[in-house]
Parts: structure tokens; C-alpha cells; sequence
């Protein structure tokens, strides 16, 4: 298809650009809601009794708006919220009084940064008023407590700070005060300031929430919605020292059985977390010879697409205050201590492998991040991890090493600056550098996100470039480029979006971020309705509609075009659910036949779907969600059904599993590469079970027990094979599946993780962690779903156990309590 025939957009974006540009003005209003600040000489006891004298002279924050699902409406008197706030030279203090009744308070222990499962009142500050950035803490009925940063990139819950809770339920509802101490939040030095404030409540058994300042959900942004807390006086930001040592020990059994190779083995381990506050606005962190041994298993899954999977990070250091990082998705904190990047290369004859290590080791690793009174965002890390090798050894049982991962420097830095509106440019760089003769990255990027002043309409977009430095056989760089640009109305009923994006056939950003492909130039284009005032049997309800076209950026040709629609809203009774449908034309792939020059026309499919799922402020609650594909040239069908549900016994104990099937026939894809180089298409019926079984016991909110047990199975039996030729087409192979070359599939993961956490005093926890693991590869493709489960059972189980101890200790509190250096 001819490109000339696609939208072109010049002319549009450059009007685009003008229009954010004469509508952004630097303006600000007063604030909708004021809450004076009033200082205290009093002492308040954090007990969660309202009874202190000092909060007789707190101005209270009351007659709050609901925000959904019926946006305006006042609170009723007997669930009004009363919250009241000071502050003295040490911290700030919040008492709230929720009127509820006893009964219809949800009160499920779920542990600490367990958002949502409970009703909550959230504190929100933004310390720095530029509209955009901001610093939440939450407190439940139960006392439990979940903390967030905010910026431009929305929530960050992986945030930790270090406050004190404690709450109460009483006759007619349930008290709670709060102890917030500066060295918990960042704030300017100015004499006199005045914050942005905000205060939620949520009541998770009506399905309502509640803001202090009016918070209108057709308007983008949270705290350009904000109220002020006025007259802040003579606050002194605090030495922000802390230190979080850390001692752990390990002992991992594995059946080996074989002479000179030990069943069991240990290790003892010690680090620190170190966190300072180099100023009123920018904070270091530093991990000293870091142990990431007891985070969570990662879901493997058999991968039979030719990009790799993303896993999830679990490690602290790598989620928790990343907001900065994570602009312009550059950063993909996984190559961080990831995978070798060689192998240790063919073996001679006698030879075998006694060590290789499957992942890099990190040294240690540090960031900066903070932002100015003006609202200039600066985000620094760094990380180092060592030189990995493989240890070989021959018949004569002399040994070699083999490098597999040089000594490697990760860097990311970023820029940002908050303008008014909520709005901001950004500019990120992220480099690798790698001892000896591999090849060194750096990707660079300039971002936006500009709206008018009203909020309205939206002008946002990144453009980068990369460069891999001594890349090409004859040591040159490979210099890449990439773009991003988005226009649409954000605010009201209706919303709509036009974007493109664009990636040359050289821009690589892999070595430090994700990405799947480049050489690629997309079209989009997305409208949105949605009803937020309930009626007859719908509390809110939404509409979306995309649409969009990808082409190949060179030589220019179309790859493929899609059609995207759904519907879905929150019903009356609390439940969720929504319908959809999607189709996907022909589709000419150039990466499925795993080799250059080749493509795969991969045939038009439609695919419609569903989800819902219950009232999970109830016991027993249910989620489900499904698709089906259809492939009608080759008549391919595919089932993918999953269901989870969870039922709380008590606010102790809660049970929940999940059942995740996806069943397909005659799907086509790639099988492998034959003997004569040619690349064979196969098609093939694939079933993929995943179990997932989980027990959540918490004795109080300080102390719990969390086990999770995980089996995943998947095979892949071929029943027929084609070559591919270069434009495309598919021809009858002879080719005929081989022990040595078979690409049939028999693949189990059975992984069990299970944690005891006890936070013995703030900020300090005793973790101890029982991993058992187990996996099967083979192709034993006619054994179902109950004899894999039972052989994966059988295979020898590789088991840590582990205990680590993480100990918090305050600069200020090891001078003494409140007193100033």
C-alpha cells in the first residue's frame, strides 16, 4: 500500500504545538479550599484517642465532595469525615474522626502497601505547589499504613517512608492520628510557605470516595485540584540520615546425589541501606553489597514469540522513589544484575560446565533524586555489577574460565521541570559502559507533556536518539532515532487522541531499557466517551474506541492495521465488567521467521472478549476474563478464560486462587530452522494451564504470613510444517521433527514462596522467606495436565530457606529525640 495515502501530519502537529504553546500561560488562581496551619508547643500522645488538648485549637477539614462514582455530592452527616491538622519543630500531626457505622466498616488485615482491600483516609501534600508532584500517606481503620509519591507518571506505591499510625474503631465509626515527621517528606526552606493539600477518604463497602477539595474525574491531575494549607512558618528541614543494615543467612538444599557436588549449602551475608538528605530537596540512596535473594519468583512462561518476556521487578532499591527514572520509558531496571550478555561458547570433546551463573552480580548500586522549590526534578543512578564466568572443565579435570558478562557501569540521568498547568519537559540519558572489547550504549531523549490552561487539551511527545559505540564488525557506532508525539482533549465527557511514532531500523535502546523491535513508523488514533453520574443500573460506564495503522519506517510498507473497541463501567451492586472486541488485518511479520530479509504474512484475525468481577468488599468475591480468536484462513481458534476468586474466613485469614487456561488450535508461527538455513512455519495446537494458589495470614497489622504456590504448564505439538520463502508464501516442507532439532514443547514451572514479615519497630523487619522451585523441559507432548503436575512434583525441588534481618536507625533519633544539628 502506498504510504502517501496515510495521514499526513505535519501541518497538524505544528498547529498542535501552537495552539498548547498561545494556550499555556503562567498563570495561577487561589485555590478552591484553605486550611490555615497552626502550630503547637503541646504535647501529643499518637494513641489514636482524640482526647489531647492540642487538638482543641486545630482548625478541622470537613463537608467533603464525592469524587465517584456520583462526582458532587456531599457527604451525609453520619459517615462525615473531621480531619484536623498541626504542626510543631518536629513533624506534623493529622487526627481524623470517620463517622461510620460499626458494622460497615471494611476491616480485612492485609499488612503494610496493601492499598484498597480497606476503607482509608489519605493525606496528600504537595509541599512544593507546582500542581504536579506530590507526597501521599494513608492510614486504615486497622492502622495499617500505605504511603505514595506522585508525579507526572501518576501513582508511585512502591514509596516508603517512615511515620507513625494508630487507629481506633469506635461505637459510631473509627479515629486515627497521624505523626508525619519531616525527615519523612521534602519541603522547601523558605520562612513562610504555603502547601498543596488534599484529603481522601475511601468506603470500600458502598464503593464511594470522598475529597476535601473537589476533585472532578473529567479533569486530568490530582493535585491542580488541590486546597492550600496556608501559613507554614519557620519548618527547618531536619539532617535526613537513616541507616538500614541489614544481616541475612541462607540455606539451599538441592538433590544433586553426585560424588563431590554438596546437597546443602549456606551463606551468611551483611549490607546497608543508607539514605541522606543532601539538602532540603534531593535525597542519595545507597545500597552496599545488596541481597535480593528473598523477593518473589518470577512467572516464567514458554516464550514462543522472537522478543523476550518483561518480568516485574521486586527489588526495593530498583521500585521503590523511581518516578523520575521511569520517564520516556527508557529504564528497564532488569538489566540490572540480568543475564550474561555471552555464553561460554561450544565445548571440545570431554569437556562439561561446572558453573554458569544465570545472572550478573551487583556490587552496588546508587541514586539521587529530589526537586527544587521551583519544581526542577533531578534523578541520578548508578550501578555497577562484576565480571561473571563460566567455569569449564575437561576429562583431565583441568579447569578454564570463560567471561560470560564484563565488569558493566549502568547510568541513568534525568532532567525535569515542572511548568504550571500540569505540565513539563524532560530530558533523560541512560548509558552502559562494559569493560574490554563489547560494545558500550548511550540513549538520550527530550520529552513534554504540555496542556492549555484550562486543562483541556494535551500536547505531548519524546524524541531520542541512540548510539552503540564500537557496535559494527569493524568497531563503528550504530546511531539510531526515535519519536513519540501525541495531541488530544484530555478534559470532560469526551476524550480523543491522535498520535505517531516512529523508530528507525538503527535505533536500539535494549541495553538499559525494554524494547522489542524498531524500524517501524505507527499512526493512532483513540475517542473515548464515558458517563460518570450513575443511572438506573450503572454507577459509571465508558466507551473506547482505536484504530490505528503500522507501517515499516524502511523500506516503507504496510505491516499491519488494527480496530479496537470496548465498553464497561461499574454496575449497582459493585460489581465491574466490560465487553470488547478487536481485529487485526493481515499482518506481514518480519521478526516471526527469525531471519533478516524473510517475512511472515500472518493471516487477519478477530478476537472479541469479556472481564467482570464481584464486590470484593464482600467474602467472597469472583473476577473472570476471556477471549476468543478466530483465524478463519487457516481455521485457527484460540480460548483464553481466566478466573480467580478469594474468600475472607475472617480480617485475618484469606484464601484466593486463580486459573489461567488458554487453549489453541491451529495457530501458525514459527517452528525452527532446518538443516539447509531455511526458516519452517508450523502449525500447531498449544494448551497452557496456570495455577495459582495463595494463603494470606496476618496475626496483627505489624505481623504476618504470606504463602503463594505457583504451577504453570504449557506444551506445543506441531501437525504440519512449511518453508518460508522470501516475500512471504508458505511451501510443503519434508522437514521432519528430530530428537536433535524437535520443536514440540513440554514445558512446567512449579515455584512456592512463602514469607513471614514482622516490622518489630518502624522501618524495621524480620523476613523469613521459604523458596522451593522445580521445572521440566522435555517433549513429551501427549501427557495432559494432571500426570505434568504430578512428574513436576517429582523432579528434584531446589529449596532456600533464609532469614535477613533489616535493622532502621534514625540520625536524629540516635542524637536524641527532635533535637536539631
Amino acid at each position: 500500500m502506498d504510504s502517501n495515502i496515510f495521514f499526513d501530519m505535519k501541518q497538524f502537529l505544528l498547529s498542535a504545538i501552537f495552539f498548547c504553546f498561545f494556550h499555556t500561560t503562567f498563570s495561577q488562581g487561589d485555590a478552591t479550599r484553605k486550611l490555615p496551619a497552626v502550630r503547637t508547643k503541646q504535647t501529643i500522645t499518637i494513641d489514636g484517642d482524640l482526647n489531647d488538648s492540642a487538638w482543641k485549637t486545630a482548625p478541622v477539614a470537613t463537608d467533603f465532595v464525592e469524587h465517584r462514582p456520583n462526582f458532587g455530592a456531599k457527604e451525609g452527616h453520619n459517615s462525615r469525615t473531621e480531619i484536623k491538622l498541626l504542626y510543631d519543630d518536629e513533624a506534623i500531626y493529622i487526627a481524623g474522626y470517620c463517622y461510620e457505622p460499626k458494622d460497615s466498616i471494611s476491616t480485612d488485615l492485609v499488612g503494610r502497601d496493601a492499598i484498597g482491600a480497606n476503607d482509608f483516609v489519605g493525606i496528600l501534600f504537595d509541599t512544593y505547589s507546582d500542581k504536579i508532584n506530590g507526597f501521599g500517606y494513608y492510614v486504615t481503620p486497622l492502622g495499617e499504613q500505605y504511603d505514595a509519591k506522585y508525579s507526572s507518571q501518576g501513582e508511585d506505591g512502591s514509596w516508603n517512608s517512615v511515620y507513625t499510625t494508630v487507629a481506633k474503631i469506635v461505637n459510631d465509626g473509627w479515629t486515627f492520628e497521624m505523626k508525619i515527621p519531616y525527615s519523612a517528606i521534602r519541603f522547601s526552606s523558605k520562612g513562610k510557605q504555603n502547601w498543596g493539600l488534599n484529603i481522601t477518604r475511601r468506603r470500600k463497602r458502598t464503593g464511594q470516595q470522598f475529597f476535601w477539595s473537589s476533585t472532578d474525574p473529567k479533569v486530568n491531575g490530582l493535585f491542580n485540584q488541590a486546597g492550600q494549607w496556608t501559613g507554614i512558618e519557620n519548618i527547618k528541614v531536619p539532617v535526613r540520615l537513616s541507616f538500614s543494615p541489614y544481616f541475612s543467612t541462607y540455606s539451599n538444599y538441592y538433590p544433586y546425589n553426585q560424588s563431590g557436588i554438596k546437597n546443602w549449602s549456606s551463606s551468611v551475608n551483611g549490607g546497608m541501606d543508607v539514605k541522606y538528605g543532601i539538602n532540603q530537596s534531593f535525597t542519595l540512596d545507597l545500597t552496599l553489597i545488596p541481597d535480593f535473594g528473598q523477593v518473589q519468583s518470577d512467572n516464567q512462561v514458554l516464550n514462543l514469540s522472537p522478543f523476550e518476556v518483561k518480568y516485574n521487578e521486586n527489588r526495593t532499591f530498583f521500585t521503590e522513589g523511581t518516578d523520575l527514572f521511569s520517564k520516556g520509558n527508557l529504564f528497564y531496571s532488569r538489566r540490572i544484575g540480568g543475564s550474561p550478555i555471552h555464553g561460554y561458547g561450544d565445548l571440545q570433546p570431554g569437556e562439561k560446565v561446572l558453573k554458569d551463573p544465570s545472572e550478573t552480580k551487583l556490587i552496588n548500586a546508587i541514586k539521587v533524586s529530589g526537586r527544587t522549590s521551583s519544581g526542577f526534578g533531578v534523578g541520578v543512578l548508578n550501578a555497577i555489577t562484576s565480571t561473571q564466568y563460566a567455569v569449564i572443565e575437561d576429562s583431565t579435570q583441568k579447569q578454564r574460565k570463560v567471561e560470560t558478562s564484563p565488569l558493566t557501569n549502568y547510568n541513568i540521568m534525568v532532567f525535569d521541570q515542572a511548568l504550571k498547568h500540569n505540565s513539563s519537559i524532560s530530558f533523560i540519558n541512560t548509558s552502559v559502559w562494559r569493560s574490554g572489547a563489547d560494545y558500550d550504549a548511550n540513549v538520550a531523549a527530550a520529552l513534554w507533556d504540555i496542556y492549555d490552561k484550562n486543562v483541556n487539551y494535551n500536547f505531548s511527545g519524546k524524541v531520542g536518539v541512540s548510539q552503540l559505540i564500537g557496535y559494527t564488525k569493524d568497531n563503528k557506532n550504530l546511531n539510531g532515532y526515535n519519536h513519540n508525539i501525541s495531541f488530544g482533549k484530555t478534559k470532560g465527557n469526551l476524550n480523543w487522541n491522535i498520535s505517531q511514532s516512529l523508530a528507525d531500523d538503527k535505533y536500539q535502546q535494549n541495553d538499559l531499557g525494554y524494547f522489542t523491535n524498531n524500524n517501524y513508523f505507527n499512526q493512532d488514533a483513540y475517542i473515548g466517551y464515558k458517563w460518570l453520574k450513575p443511572k438506573s443500573f450503572y454507577q459509571n460506564l465508558y466507551f473506547n474506541f482505536s484504530t490505528g495503522i503500522s507501517q515499516r519506517f524502511t523500506p516503507r510498507s504496510t505491516q499491519y492495521g488494527y480496530i479496537s473497541t470496548n465498553v464497561n463501567g461499574q454496575f449497582k451492586n459493585l460489581w465491574n465488567g466490560g465487553v470488547e472486541f478487536n481485529w487485526t488485518s493481515t499482518e506481514h511479520d518480519f521478526y516471526e521467521p527469525r531471519k533478516g530479509g524473510y517475512v511472515f504474512v500472518r493471516p487477519y484475525n478477530f478476537n472479541p472478549g469479556f472481564w467482570i468481577n464481584t464486590n470484593y468488599a464482600k467474602k467472597f468475591a469472583v473476577s473472570a476474563n476471556g477471549n476468543v480468536t478466530i483465524t478463519p484462513k487457516y481455521d485457527g481458534k484460540a480460548l483464553r478464560l481466566n478466573l480467580s476468586e478469594q474468600y475472607r474466613f475472617n480480617n485475618k485469614l484469606t484464601i484466593g486462587s486463580s486459573v489461567n487456561l488458554n487453549y489453541s488450535n491451529r495457530n501458525v508461527g514459527f517452528a525452527t530452522i532446518d538443516n539447509n538455513d531455511n526458516s519452517i512455519i508450523g502449525i500447531r495446537d498449544r494448551r497452557t494451564v496456570e495455577n495459582l494458589f495463595t494463603i494470606k495470614y496476618n496475626f496483627n497489622n505489624k505481623m504476618g504470613i504470606n504463602f503463594r504456590a505457583r504451577h504453570y504448564w504449557s506444551k506445543v505439538t506441531y501437525i504440519g510444517y512449511y518453508k518460508l520463502t522470501q516475500n512471504g508464501d508458505l511451501n510443503p516442507s519434508s522437514f521432519t521433527a528430530t530428537n536433535a532439532n524437535n520443536p514440540n514443547n513440554n514445558v512446567n514451572f512449579f515455584n512456592i514462596d512463602m514469607t513471614y514479615t514482622w516490622q518489630f519497630a518502624q522501618g524495621s523487619f524480620i523476613n523469613i522467606v521459604w523458596k522451593d522451585a522445580s521445572q521440566i523441559f522435555d517433549h513429551e507432548v501427549q501427557q495432559q495436565y494432571f500426570k505434568n503436575f504430578a512428574n513436576t512434583w517429582k523432579e528434584p525441588q531446589a529449596n532456600s530457606f533464609s532469614l535477613r534481618v533489616i535493622y532502621y536507625l534514625d540520625y536524629l533519633s540516635i542524637r536524641g529525640k527532635g533535637k536539631r544539628v
